[in-house]
């Protein structure tokens, strides 16, 4: 399993898509506002989801 950084694109829960921000023990806290329905699906900004629970889309990039 591999365990995404800060800034990587991860996909859970059949779809939804979301920017890392935070990196804890066995979870990610997600940014959701990335998707352009967010606000359609009446989700809150930021989730957490379990490093079990979702796939890396794109590696965010270092500077």
């Amino acid at each position: 399993m591999k365990i995404a950084k800060v800034g990587d694109l991860i996909e859970f829960r059949g779809g939804l898509q979301g920017i890392v921000e935070k990196i804890n023990d066995n979870s990610v806290i997600v940014d959701l506002t990335y998707m352009k329905n967010y606000r359609e699906l009446e989700l809150e900004e930021k989730t957490v989801v379990n490093h079990k629970k979702y796939k890396i889309i794109k590696e965010s990039v270092g500077l």
